[in-house]
C-alpha cells in the first residue's frame, strides 16, 4: 500500500497558513505556492540516490557525492497543477515536464482528460504528479491512471491540501503510488469542496472566477 507523507516542517506550514487566507491576492497567493512546492521538493527529494564523484577543491581532490542520474519527471495536472511547477524547477532544473489536462464535471464530479503531452522517455523516469488539491481523487486518480496505460511505472502524487476521501481513493487504486501532502485536511462538504481548504485553487492562481 502506498503511503501518505504530511511534510510538517515549519516554513511550509507557515506559507500554507497564507495561502489558506481568503484576503491572500493572486500574485501573493502564485509566489506561496511556488514557494511552498519548492520546499515540498526538497523534502519529496531526500531518497534520491547518490554515487560517488571525484572533485578538486581549491585545497585538494576530495570524494563527493552526486545524484545518480535519476530521470525525474513533472507532471502538472492542468491547470491548477501549473502554478506547483516553477517551484519544482528551481531544485530540479533537468526534470521534464508533461501535461495532463482535465476537467471535472460539476455534476457528477466524474473527470475527463481533454490533453495529455508527456517526455517520450516516461517508462524510465521517476514521475512527480502535481496538483495543489485532493478532494475526492477523481482528477488525480484519472491522470495517474492515464500516465500508467502509456508505460510509466514509477508515480508519486504531490498535493498541497488533500481530504481524507480523495486520499482513500488513490490507495485503494494506486498502492504503489506514494503521496505527499502539506496537510491532510478534514472532509469534503456537500459540492466535493475540502473543508478547510483554500478555496479554488485554479481560480486563485490565475485571477478566475
Amino acid at each position: 500500500m502506498g503511503n501518505v507523507f504530511v511534510l510538517d516542517h515549519p516554513l511550509i506550514q507557515h506559507k500554507l497558513t497564507y495561502i489558506r487566507d481568503k484576503n491572500t491576492g493572486t500574485k501573493e497567493f502564485r509566489e506561496l505556492v511556488d514557494e511552498v512546492s519548492m520546499l515540498m521538493a526538497f523534502e519529496i527529494t531526500r531518497n534520491l540516490p547518490l554515487q560517488e564523484a571525484t572533485t578538486e577543491t581549491p585545497v585538494t581532490e576530495a570524494t563527493t557525492q552526486v545524484l545518480a542520474g535519476k530521470k525525474i519527471g513533472l507532471i502538472p495536472i492542468l491547470r491548477a497543477g501549473l502554478g506547483m511547477v516553477d517551484g519544482m524547477l528551481n531544485l530540479l532544473p533537468a526534470a521534464k515536464v508533461g501535461h495532463v489536462g482535465l476537467y471535472r464535471d460539476p455534476e457528477t464530479l466524474t473527470p475527463h482528460e481533454y490533453y495529455i503531452k508527456l517526455p517520450s522517455d516516461i517508462s524510465e523516469r521517476e514521475l512527480i504528479v502535481l496538483d495543489p488539491m485532493l478532494a475526492t481523487g477523481g482528477s488525480a486518480n484519472d491522470a495517474i491512471h492515464s500516465l500508467k496505460k502509456r508505460g510509466a511505472g514509477n508515480i508519486r502524487l504531490m498535493c498541497l491540501v488533500a481530504a481524507p476521501e480523495g486520499v482513500e481513493v488513490i490507495k485503494q487504486d494506486h498502492p504503489d503510488v506514494d503521496i505527499y501532502l502539506g496537510a491532510m485536511d478534514d472532509k469534503l462538504d456537500e459540492k466535493g469542496y475540502i473543508v478547510p481548504g483554500l478555496g479554488d485553487a485554479g481560480d486563485r492562481l490565475f485571477g478566475t472566477k
